[in-house]
């Protein structure tokens, strides 16, 4: 299993600091979650329908036709490579480890990519992964470049897989209104947008025969019934949705403005988190753990990944922890 944010547990067993006394950091998510709206028992006590609702609602906020709820997105990273044979996939990287991961161990040859090497690399490839925004860079491309590489896949009946899990704050750079199109598949999250990693939802965009193959990869009822009627709720809420866009944009701002205030200027980001590259990323990662902040560290390129803090005594918290790290460096 890769590691990600989010293990407090974990980091409560190495650092002895009781779970209620954490700031989490670590898993890139809205602090705010939607409410919880009254769930009918015939929900728990039925097999769920795939013709309840969640489907439309998915498709009306999306603004596609053709949409399949998964049990997160997670379930279609690792299922999307069983629906070609094996190729050449590129992935753009750094970004969310599991994209590589499942094309690996699929039997796929696969090329980690930069930014500046896919126009290279990608006539050579059979599929392209790209993270937008991205996870853990905070790098946003542009629809009409997405589009240009997708037209050169789809000539030689190549993918684009889109991972969108961080995009509900833009919907205007989306591309699920383009994902009726062969060979263009877009993953979205629900939980982090809506603060409700754990009710584990996502969903598919792409055109009908894909979204059919994958269904029949993923089998029956993979979505319980409530998540199905919590998911129709937080879909429909378009109110909410631009509160908490706006929430969301502020607190991003702000956490910018925080890091850099005390010397630690992001090197990327979004709305939802700020991206940090430091040599001593792992001593600041162990100091912040011991005064219960939880940060996600990434050993590999030396940098860490700062969520958004919830309530004002967070924001405080944060700030004095960022002083007395400055002060003992």
């Amino acid at each position: 299993m890769l590691e990600h944010g989010g293990r407090l547990r974990k980091a409560v067993i190495q650092y002895g600091i009781a779970e209620a006394d954490w700031l989490d950091l670590s898993s890139g998510l809205a602090p705010w979650p939607w409410p919880i709206p009254d769930i009918p028992m015939r929900a728990w006590a039925r097999l769920p329908e795939t013709d309840d609702g969640l489907e439309a609602a998915a498709s009306e906020y999306y603004g596609t036709p053709h949409v399949l709820p998964v049990p997160g997105s997670q379930a279609a990273i690792q299922l999307l490579p069983r629906l070609r044979r094996t190729g050449k996939v590129g992935v753009l990287s750094p970004c969310y480890a599991e994209h590589a991961e499942a094309w690996r161990r699929a039997g796929y040859v696969v090329r980690e990519v930069q930014e500046q090497e896919v126009d290279f690399f990608l006539d050579g490839l059979d599929v392209l992964v790209v993270v937008n925004p991205n996870n853990p860079t905070g790098l946003s491309l542009p629809a009409q470049r997405l589009l240009d590489w997708h037209s050169r896949l789809a000539q030689r009946g190549g993918w684009l897989v889109v991972d969108e899990a961080f995009m509900d704050v833009t919907p205007h750079l989306s591309l699920a209104g383009q994902s009726h199109q062969i060979g263009l598949i877009v993953l979205r999250s629900f939980g982090k947008f809506f603060g409700l990693a754990g009710v584990r939802l996502g969903f598919v965009l792409a055109e009908r025969k894909l979204l059919k193959l994958l269904a029949e990869q993923l089998g029956p009822w993979t979505v319980s019934g409530p998540t199905r009627v919590l998911g129709q709720v937080c879909l429909r809420d378009s109110a909410g949705h631009a509160r908490q866009r706006q929430r969301c944009l502020d607190a991003g701002q702000r956490l910018y403005e925080l890091l850099d205030r005390h010397g630690f200027q992001p090197h990327g980001g979004c709305a939802l988190f700020q991206w940090l590259i430091t040599p001593h990323a792992e001593r600041m990662h162990a100091f912040m753990a011991q005064r219960g902040i939880l940060l996600r560290l990434f050993v590999h390129d030396s940098s860490l990944r700062f969520g958004l803090p919830d309530t004002q005594a967070d924001w405080l918290r944060l700030d004095e922890a960022l002083a007395a790290y400055k002060e003992a460096s």
